[in-house]
């Protein structure tokens, strides 16, 4: 059986405008994500899939079209539960980013290591959210939690 998979990701409106390096940031989490993906939408596997993300009351939209852009689905997931995990993303990336400049390899290393681990947790934690609703390998989990980091930066 075909697996299904993302052939298109708007950002919305809502999403808001960055700093000229995160947009650029923002364009290559889309260009990895749609270059390689499994993603299988509930009721419609091994389809061709469009997605949407928009912002709603802090709450992440995922609006779901077929590749015609019929509508398929909306799933609104909180991004109370991503908090944490964003909030560590960021200070372990801002953490390696210094080390780069300063630290040894094997420092270096080891923040890498805790990185790559909180990075972990994050697409876990989104395939966990989107169970029942959208399935997900564990590589396009990863790259879409980047997509989802980078669309909370803004300068």
């Amino acid at each position: 059986m075909e697996r299904g998979r993302l052939v298109s990701i708007d950002l919305d409106e809502s999403i808001g405008r960055a700093a000229p390096d995160v947009e650029h940031d923002r364009a290559v989490a889309i260009v990895d994500l749609i270059e390689e993906n499994l993603f299988d939408l509930e009721g419609h596997p091994g389809g061709r899939f469009r997605l949407k993300l928009a912002l709603a009351d802090r709450r992440l939209v995922f609006d779901v079209t077929d590749e015609g852009g019929q509508p398929l689905a909306v799933h609104i997931l909180s991004l109370t539960p991503f908090r944490r995990v964003i909030r560590d993303y960021f200070l372990i990336c801002d953490s390696y980013h210094e080390a780069i400049r300063t630290a040894t390899p094997s420092q270096i290393e080891a923040i890498d290591m805790g990185r790559r681990g909180i990075h972990n947790d994050g697409s876990d934690l989104l395939r966990e959210r989107l169970k029942g609703k959208i399935e997900l390998d564990k590589d396009t989990a990863r790259r879409l939690f980047t997509l989802i980091c980078v669309l909370h930066r803004r300068t």
